[in-house]
Parts: C-alpha cells; sequence; structure tokens
C-alpha cells in the first residue's frame, strides 16, 4: 500500500514548496479552498514525477476536513499531513473568522486525521512567529482547553480583547497572534494525546515569508524584517524544505514543540537588534 502525503494550503507557497521536498513514491494530496490554485499546483508537481491528487477543502468547517480525511485514506496509508491552511490580518476577517480558520482548523485537523493514521506517522502544524510576539498577560492559554469542548464558550473567551480593540487591522492582528499561539499549544497537547499511538505531532512557527500572504503583510509585519540575521525575508522554497523536514519520518524524535523557523527575527527583537 503506498504512503499518502497530505497538505493543506497545498495549492501555493510554502505549502506547495513543501510538497516539492516529499518522497516522490508517496502519493500527494494538496487541499485548499480554490480549485483554480489547486489545478495549477497539481500540474506543476505533476510535471517533477509526483502523484498528485488536489481535494477541496475548508478546514474551518469539520465536515469538510472529515471528507478530506476520508479522501485521503482511499488513496493509501495517510504518513504525513502538513497543516499550512490559514488567513492572515491583512486577509481581512474578523476575529472569529480568523480564530475558526487558524484554531479550529487545526482541532479538526488534528482529531479527524488521526483516526486514519498508524503508527510512525506525523502531523505538522504550521503556526506564525507572531505566537511569540505577545505578552502573556494578553494570552488566553487558560480558555484553549474549551476549543474540544465548547466552541463558541472557547471563541468568546479567547478574543474578548480581539473584540475590544480599535481598527480592524489590529483586530485581526491580535486575532490571528493569539490564534497562532493556539496552534503551538494544540500541536503540543496532541502529541502527548496521540504519542501513545505512534502518531508523531509538532508544530512550525514561520516568520515573514516572501509569498503571496507575505507580501500583503509586508506593510504592517515589516518591521521584522531588520531584526532578523539576515535583515530579509525568507524564501518559500526554504520554508517548504523547513516543513518537509520536520514531517519526515525520520525526525521520531522530534514530537511536542514548536521549530520556529523566522530567520532569527524573535531572537533579534528580544535581544539581539531590541531598541534600548
Amino acid at each position: 500500500m503506498k504512503k499518502v502525503v497530505v497538505i493543506t494550503g497545498g495549492g501555493s507557497g510554502m505549502g506547495l514548496e513543501a510538497a516539492k521536498y516529499m518522497d516522490k513514491n508517496k502519493i500527494i494530496v494538496i487541499s485548499g479552498r480554490t480549485e483554480s490554485k489547486l489545478e495549477n499546483a497539481k500540474q506543476e508537481l505533476e510535471k517533477l514525477g509526483f502523484e498528485v491528487y488536489s481535494k477541496a477543502c475548508d478546514t474551518s468547517k469539520r465536515e469538510s476536513v472529515q471528507e478530506l480525511a476520508r479522501f485521503a485514506a482511499t488513496l493509501g496509508e495517510v504518513s504525513n499531513v502538513i497543516n499550512s491552511a490559514g488567513v492572515s490580518p491583512a486577509m481581512g476577517g474578523k476575529p472569529e473568522d480568523i480564530m475558526r480558520i487558524n484554531g479550529l482548523g487545526t482541532v479538526y485537523m488534528n482529531q479527524e486525521f488521526s483516526k486514519v493514521m498508524k503508527s510512525g506517522s506525523v502531523i505538522v502544524d504550521v503556526a506564525s512567529n507572531s505566537a511569540y510576539q505577545l505578552p502573556k498577560l494578553m494570552l488566553p492559554t487558560k480558555h484553549y482547553h474549551l476549543a474540544e469542548s465548547d466552541e463558541e464558550k472557547f471563541l468568546k473567551k479567547t478574543l474578548w480583547l480581539a473584540n475590544k480593540i480599535k481598527g480592524d487591522y489590529q483586530k485581526a492582528g491580535l486575532a490571528y497572534a493569539i490564534s497562532k499561539k493556539f496552534v503551538t499549544w494544540y500541536a503540543a497537547k496532541s502529541a502527548f494525546d496521540f504519542g501513545e499511538k505512534g502518531i508523531r505531532v509538532c508544530s512550525l512557527s514561520p516568520g515573514l515569508i516572501a509569498t503571496g500572504m507575505g507580501e500583503l503583510e509586508k506593510e504592517n509585519g515589516g518591521n521584522l524584517i531588520p531584526l532578523a540575521c539576515e535583515k530579509r525575508m525568507g524564501k518559500p522554497e526554504e520554508l517548504g524544505f523547513a516543513l518537509a523536514t520536520v514531517a519526515d519520518e525520520r525526525n521520531g524524535y522530534l514530537a511536542g514543540v514548536d521549530v520556529l523557523v523566522d530567520g532569527g527575527s524573535v531572537r533579534g527583537m528580544k535581544e539581539f537588534r531590541k531598541q534600548r
């Protein structure tokens, strides 16, 4: 039975780049919300010699994620899942929409795919270095557990501050940072929940990357660029390789942690390039 790699957000950016570093003996399933983008990505990967399937999926809806998991399982043994689907502040949307896609989408992906995965498989959830930028007092971590028991209460409790501040971008930006901090937390929780089944889970937090999404954020997030070691944005192929490496089964002891791949910008902000 062939092994199957599932990549959400695989129609472009770092998700598509990650697919290019996968084992060509594995079947690739790319998913996203825009079918035309998926078709273009599918053709690009097929030209490189991959066996590829595309499947539209809205990760903010559990039923859609369940369909994706069932589809992938019909193709073979699901061995690797990279959940890079998400929205950023500049893409618009209310705080609740951002948390549903980035936060609850991670819950649905991890829960539903763990049902069809076997020992030795891997889930990598994509977070962001924004998860490291908020003071602890602004992080509603004590309410994160509600995501599995009361979604509406989870949204209300985690987003109360984001809904109070002024400015659409400011609201979205705070909701985004909170949602990505949740992703790092939930990936770690999943690692312990699924560890006894032999399913490895971790998260990866990119910095500002020169993708379509990254370019949208450059105007407001560009202040991080001079804080990085090389004072530049990351390249999509660099993050694609990082994702593929973290998702590789041979990294068997890399679990329950977040891998920060941001060119050093968080460390620069907090220490080496900190404004005094």
